[in-house]
C-alpha cells in the first residue's frame, strides 16, 4: 500500500512539473499576426514602432493588447486593435499545473490568445467619399480639396 501511494505521488509530481505553464509550453508567449493592405506597401506601425511595409507577419506578445496602424501616402490612415482573450490551454494548467502553472502563463503571456490573427486593410483614397445605402447616398467631404480633382457639379440646398 505504501509503495502504491509513493508511486501515485511521484506521478502527480512529474505531471505537475511537466505541465507548469502548459499554455506557454504549448503555444509560446508570442503570436504571429498577418498584416496586409490593399493597395500593398502601406507602412505598418505596431504600438508606435515601425515594423515595415505590408504584407508582413508581426510577432506580438500575447500578454498585451496592440494598436496596429497602416499608412500610405494619398490614402486615409487605418488603425486596428488586437485584443487578448484567455486561451483554452489554461484548462491544462487548472487540471495539471495548478496555481503555479497558471501564474507562469499569466506572467509570460501564454495564458492569452490574440485576435484577430489576420488584418486585411482596405485603404481608402484621401478626399471625398460617397456611400450608397438603401435610404440614400451619404457624401463625406474634406476641408481642402486635392488640386488634381475635377469638378463635376455643385450641391444646392433644397428650397
Amino acid at each position: 500500500m505504501k509503495t502504491k501511494l509513493i508511486t501515485a505521488s511521484a506521478i502527480a509530481i512529474v505531471f505537475s512539473i511537466l505541465f507548469w505553464g502548459c499554455a506557454t509550453i504549448m503555444h509560446g508567449s508570442s503570436q504571429k499576426v498577418g498584416i496586409s493592405s490593399s493597395p500593398t506597401g502601406a507602412k505598418v506601425t505596431v504600438d508606435g514602432k515601425i515594423l515595415g511595409d505590408a504584407p508582413l507577419f508581426a510577432n506580438l506578445g500575447r500578454g498585451d493588447e496592440h494598436i496596429i496602424t497602416l499608412e500610405l501616402p494619398g490614402y486615409q490612415k487605418s488603425q486596428f486593435t488586437i485584443t487578448k482573450s484567455v486561451s483554452g490551454w489554461v484548462w491544462g494548467n487548472i487540471i495539471f499545473g495548478g496555481l503555479i502553472g497558471l501564474a507562469i502563463d499569466a506572467v509570460s503571456g501564454g495564458l492569452y490568445d490574440l485576435s484577430p490573427e489576420q488584418i486585411n486593410a482596405e485603404l481608402k483614397k484621401d478626399g471625398i467619399t460617397a456611400i450608397q445605402q438603401k435610404d440614400g447616398v451619404y457624401i463625406l467631404s474634406v476641408m481642402s480639396p486635392n488640386p488634381n480633382w475635377k469638378k463635376i457639379g455643385n450641391l444646392n440646398p433644397v428650397q
